[in-house]
C-alpha cells in the first residue's frame, strides 16, 4: 500500500475516534464554542486530506458534515439531538469507507446522497425530520436499490423516532463490525502518535545505555572473565537492536524535506518565464528527523539557484540546441552509513571567469590567492558569504545570501559539500551528511597520551611513518607536508596545536616513535592530521560542549569512552582553519612561512661523497635519480652523459678529476637551470636536515661554499653554481619553444653591498658574484648596513633580503630613500616570495627590481644592466 495512503488512514481513523467522543460532549454542552471549534478543525482536516490523496467520495461527505458544523459555529443553527445523530451517522459512514479503502486500497464506487441530502437540508434549515433510514451500504449496491425502512408510523411518537435513531446507529455499527470481521488488525491499530519530546528522551536514555554497554565491554576485555562473555554478548546484541529500533523511530523519508519544492519550481517558472521540470528521486530514503529539518533550507536555496542561475530561458536553450524544458534533478540515496543528496541541472553551468571577477570586486579573495587556486576551488567561492553573480537584485536572487547558508548548515552537522560544473552542460552539487546526529562513528586517536575522536565521515585513509617507511614528513619553510602519491598534503600537528608534551615523542630506547597521518577531507579540501597512535572506530554518543569551550573551533563536542574517560571530539572544519585562513587573508601556511622562516635556517639534502658528508640546499635539487652506470655514454669530447628526459645530461663528480664509476647503481642529484641539467654523482643519500647553519667560509674552495655543523657532523656545503658553470657556463633563458643555449654572461664591475642577516645565504651568493667580477661587501642586517652608510661607504648597487629581524628589506629601502648618501643607489630585493603583492610593495618603497631568491640568472642580468648603465 502507498505510504501516503497508509499515513492518511492512520491519521483519519485517529481523528474520527476523537470526533466520536467530542461530538457527544458537544451535544451535552452545545454552548461550548471552544469545543465546537476543535470539532470543526478536525473535520476540516479530514476533508482537506481526503482531497489531497484523491478520495472525492469521502471528501464530499466530509464537506457536507463540515458545513453543518460551520453553521453551528457561526450561531446560525441551533443544535439538537436530531442534528447530532445525523452527524454521527456521517462519521459512521466515513468509518465504513475507510475500512473499504484499507481493504481494497481504493475508494469504493457509489455515492452518499442519502446522507448528504439530509446534511444539506439541515444546513439550509429545510429538514423536517427523517422519512426513512439513512443507513445504506457503502459498496457496489446502488442507492436506489438499498433496503429502506419506512418510518412514517414511528414519526408519530417522539419515543419511536428516538428509538429508530438509536437502532440506526446500532445497525450502522453492526455493518462496520461486519466489514472488519475476519480482517487482520487495521492500519490505525498498527500506528501510534508519540510526542517528539518523548522520543528525544528515549533516544537520550538509549545513548546512556550505549555508553554503559561500552564500559562493560571494556571491563570484560581487561578482566577476561569467561563467565561474563556470554551475558555481555547478549547485552551487546540487545543494546544494538534497541539502538537501531529507536533510531528508526526518528527516521523519516527525505521526501518530507522537499515537499514544498515542486511549488517553488512552479512559481519560479512563471516568475522567470522559464520551463522547468523538477525530478525527485529517492524520496523514500530515510534520515534522522533532526537532520531533515536542518537540510530543508539548504535544499530550498540550491533549487532556487538552479532555477534562477542554472536553467536558461526557452530562447537561450533553443539556441544551445537543448530541450525547451530545463531539468532539475534531486536524488537521495544511502552510501556507507551516510545519506547522499545530489542536486543537478542541465543548465548553462558556472562561469569561472565571472566568478573570479566577482570574487575580486567583492574583495572575497586577493589576486595572489586567485592565481594559486584550482578551477574547483574557484567554483567553491560561490559558498562564501556575500557572494552573488546576479547582475541585479530581484525577489529571487542577487542579495548574496543563500549558498553560504547551504555550506554553513551542512558543515554544522558534520557533512560535506562538493561542487562540479561544466560550462554549457550544467551544474551538480553533492551533499554528504550523517544519518543521525545523536550517535556517530568516530576514529579514536592518541597524541602525547591523550585520546581524541575524529568523525569517520571525514576520514579518507591512514598513513604510517616509521623508520623503514618510504613515506616521511617533509618541511616546506617549517611547515610539515606529506608527499602522498606525488601530491603534497599539508599537515596539522595535534601535538603542537594542543600544546601537548613533547617528551612523549620518543620511545624508551630513545628512538623516535612512529607517527600516523589521518588523511581528512572537508569539502574540496584535503589535509592530514598528525597523531601518535590510532585505535579502532567506535560509535559514540555526542555530548554538547560546555559553554566555556564553545569558542574553541577545533572541538565539536565530547563523549565518554568505555573506560569512563571523557575525550574531545575534533571538528575537522576547525582543524582546517589552522591550515587555510578566512577569505581575503593569506593562507595559514603562508602566514607560518613568513613568521617561522629564519634566514639562518634551511633544508639541506645530505649525501655521501667518498668518506665525506656533503650538503646541498634542497631547493636547488630538481630530482634525485638512481642511475645504472652501464647506461652512461661518452660524448665526442669524452664528457660522460646519460639520456635524461629526451636530452643528454652531463654527469660530474663532486671533486674535479675523480673518475666516474663504470658499473653499479649510483644516486645522482639533478640540478636544473633554464632547461639545462647537470647530474652530480654521489655515493648515496644520508638524510634531509633542517636547522640553523653557521657557515664557516675558511673551508671554502671551488665547488664548496664552506662547512657547517649539521646534525652534529661537520658538513661541506656545495656550490651548485660552480657545477653548472663547469659544464654550461652561465645560462641564459630561452624563448618559448626554443632550446636554451649556454652562454657566458658579460662580466660586471662595480661595488655591491649584500644586506642579509643570514651568513649562510650570503656565503652561497658571494662566490657567484665574485666570479662575475664584482667587489662584494656584506652586512648582517639592515642596522649594520645603515652603520656603513653613516661611515660614508658608497656602492654601485645594494642587494637586500626582505625577511630580516629588526628591520625588513621594505623598511630598510624606504629609509634610505628618504635622504642621505644612498638615496639614489639602485636596490634589488631578494625574497622567496614572488607574489604580485610583494612586487607591488617593492616598487612602492623604491626597489629597482624584485628577484626571487636562487634565480641567479635574473640577478646577474639585472646587475650587468645596472652596472653597464653607470659606465
Amino acid at each position: 500500500m502507498d505510504d501516503l495512503l497508509v499515513d492518511f488512514l492512520a491519521e483519519t481513523n485517529e481523528n474520527i475516534g476523537v470526533l466520536d467522543s467530542e461530538i457527544v460532549k458537544w451535544e451535552q454542552n452545545p454552548e461550548d464554542k471552544e469545543l465546537l471549534g476543535s470539532i470543526f478543525r478536525v473535520m476540516h482536516t479530514i476533508k482537506g486530506t481526503c482531497g489531497f490523496v484523491g478520495l472525492p467520495r469521502l471528501e464530499k461527505l466530509a464537506h457536507a458534515a463540515e458545513n453543518v458544523m460551520g453553521k453551528a459555529r457561526d450561531g446560525e443553527l441551533i443544535v439538537n439531538s436530531r442534528i447530532i445523530s445525523v452527524i454521527l451517522l456521517s462519521l459512521d459512514r466515513i468509518k465504513e469507507l475507510l475500512v473499504a479503502i484499507e481493504d481494497t486500497q481504493k475508494e469504493p464506487e457509489g455515492e452518499d446522497s442519502d446522507l448528504i441530502d439530509v446534511l444539506h437540508a439541515i444546513e439550509h434549515g429545510t429538514d423536517t425530520g427523517p422519512k426513512k433510514s439513512v443507513v445504506a451500504p457503502v459498496v457496489d449496491t446502488p442507492v436506489a436499490e438499498a433496503p429502506v425502512v419506512d418510518t412514517a408510523v414511528a414519526e408519530q411518537k417522539v419515543e419511536g423516532a428516538a428509538k429508530l435513531e438509536v437502532e440506526d446507529h446500532a445497525d450502522a455499527g453492526a455493518k462496520l463490525e461486519g466489514v472488519k470481521e475476519g480482517k487482520d488488525k487495521s492500519i490505525a491499530s498498527q500506528t501510534v502518535r508519540i510526542k517528539v519530546d518523548l522520543l528525544e528522551d528515549l533516544m537520550a536514555t538509549v545513548s546512556e545505555l550505549v555508553l554503559a554497554r561500552n564500559q562493560l565491554l571494556q571491563l570484560a576485555r581487561s578482566t577476561r572473565e569467561e563467565r561474563f562473555v556470554a551475558p555481555l554478548q547478549q547485552l551487546n546484541a540487545i543494546t544494538s537492536s534497541l539502538q537501531e529500533n529507536v533510531m528508526k523511530t526518528r527516521m523519516q523519508p527525505v521526501g518530507n524535506a522537499w515537499t514544498k519544492l515542486p511549488r517553488i519550481i512552479r512559481d519560479l517558472s512563471i516568475e522567470l518565464g522559464k520551463k522547468i521540470d523538477l525530478q525527485m528521486l529517492g524520496n523514500e530514503t530515510e534520515l534522522d528527523r533532526q537532520v531533515a529539518e536542518i537540510i530543508q533550507d539548504p535544499l530550498t536555496h540550491m533549487v532556487r539557484n538552479s532555477a534562477d542561475h542554472g536553467i536558461e530561458g526557452p530562447e537561450e536553450r533553443k539556441a544551445a540546441k537543448k530541450p525547451e524544458v530545463g531539468r532539475v534533478t534531486l536524488n537521495a540515496y544511502h552510501e556507507g552509513g551516510y545519506i547522499i543528496i545530489e542536486l543537478s541541472d542541465d543548465g548553462r553551468g558556472l562561469n569561472v571567469a565571472r566568478i573570479k571577477e566577482k570574487a575580486l570586486s567583492s574583495k572575497i579573495v586577493t589576486e595572489e590567492q586567485l592565481a594559486n587556486m584550482s578551477e574547483n576551488e574557484v567554483l567553491m567561492l560561490i559558498f562564501r558569504p556575500g557572494f552573488s553573480t546576479a547582475k541585479a537584485v530581484t525577489a529571487v536572487s542577487g542579495r548574496g545570501v543563500g549558498m553560504d547558508v547551504v555550506r554553513t548548515n551542512i558543515e554544522k552537522i558534520g557533512g560535506t559539500v562538493e561542487l562540479a560544473s561544466v560550462m554549457g552542460k550544467g551544474t551538480s552539487v553533492k551533499i554528504k551528511i550523517p544519518l543521525t546526529l545523536a550517535i556517530v562513528a568516530v576514529l579514536i586517536v592518541e597524541v602525547s597520551g591523550q585520546k581524541f575522536a575524529i568523525p569517520q565521515i571525514n576520514v579518507i585513509e591512514l598513513a604510517q611513518m616509521s623508520a623503514g617507511s618510504d613515506q616521511r614528513i617533509e618541511y616546506i619553510n617549517d611547515t610539515p607536508v606529506l608527499r602522498l602519491r606525488n601530491k603534497l598534503l599539508p599537515l596539522v600537528s595535534l601535538r603542537k596545536l594542543m600544546r601537548l608534551d613533547e617528551d612523549k615523542v620518543q620511545n624508551n630506547d630513545g628512538k623516535k616513535k612512529d607517527q600516523f597521518v589521518i588523511v581528512t577531507q572537508v569539502g574540496p579540501n584535503t589535509f592530514g592530521v598528525l597523531v601518535d597512535r590510532v585505535y579502532d572506530t567506535e560509535e559514540i554518543v555526542v555530548k554538547p560542549l560546555a559553554p566555556i569551550l564553545r569558542d574553541i573551533t577545533v572541538f565539536s563536542g565530547n563523549t565518554i569512552l568505555g573506560d569512563g574517560s571523557v575525550i574531545m571530539i575534533l571538528d575537522p572544519l576547525g582543524l582546517l582553519g589552522n591550515i587555510v585562513s578566512a577569505a581575503g587573508q593569506e593562507t595559514a601556511l603562508e602566514q607560518r612561512e613568513a613568521e617561522a622562516l629564519k634566514r639562518d635556517h634551511s633544508s639541506l639534502l645530505l649525501f655521501k661523497s667518498g668518506n665525506l658528508i656533503m650538503g646541498v640546499p634542497l631547493i636547488h635539487v630538481a630530482r634525485i635519480e638512481d642511475i645504472d652506470m652501464k647506461t652512461v655514454e661518452q660524448k665526442e669530447t669524452g664528457r660522460p652523459v646519460i639520456q635524461y628526459r629526451d636530452k643528454l645530461m652531463p654527469l660530474i663528480m663532486v671533486t674535479e678529476g675523480d673518475e666516474l664509476p663504470v658499473e653499479g647503481n649510483k644516486t645522482v642529484l639533478v640540478f636544473t637551470e633554464n632547461n639545462l641539467n647537470v647530474g652530480l654523482v654521489t655515493d648515496g643519500i644520508v638524510d634531509i636536515a633542517d636547522g640553523s647553519m653557521d657557515l664557516e667560509s675558511a673551508h671554502a674552495r671551488p665547488g664548496v661554499l664552506g662547512s657547517a655543523i649539521i646534525a652534529g657532523r661537520a658538513t661541506n656545503i656545495i656550490d651548485t653554481n660552480h657545477y653548472m658553470a663547469r659544464l654550461h657556463g652561465k645560462v641564459k633563458a630561452a624563448k618559448k619553444g626554443e632550446t636554451a643555449e649556454p652562454i657566458v654572461l658579460r662580466k660586471g664591475s662595480g661595488r655591491l653591498l649584500m644586506v642579509d642577516d643570514s651568513n649562510f645565504f650570503s656565503e652561497m651568493l658571494r662566490p657567484l658574484l665574485l666570479s662575475a667580477g664584482y667587489d662584494v661587501q656584506t652586512a648582517r642586517g639592515a642596522l649594520e648596513a645603515l652603520t656603513l652608510r653613516e661611515a660614508g661607504e658608497t656602492f654601485d648597487v645594494i642587494i637586500t633580503d626582505i625577511e630580516m629581524p629588526d628591520m625588513d628589506g621594505f623598511a630598510f629601502t624606504q629609509k634610505i630613500r628618504e635622504d642621505g648618501l644612498w638615496q639614489c643607489t639602485p636596490v634589488i630585493g631578494l625574497s622567496s616570495h614572488s607574489s604580485q603583492k610583494h612586487t607591488k610593495k617593492g616598487r612602492e618603497v623604491g626597489f629597482h627590481d624584485y628577484i626571487t631568491k636562487f634565480d641567479n640568472t635574473a640577478l646577474l642580468e639585472t646587475l650587468a644592466n645596472l652596472t653597464s648603465e653607470k659606465v
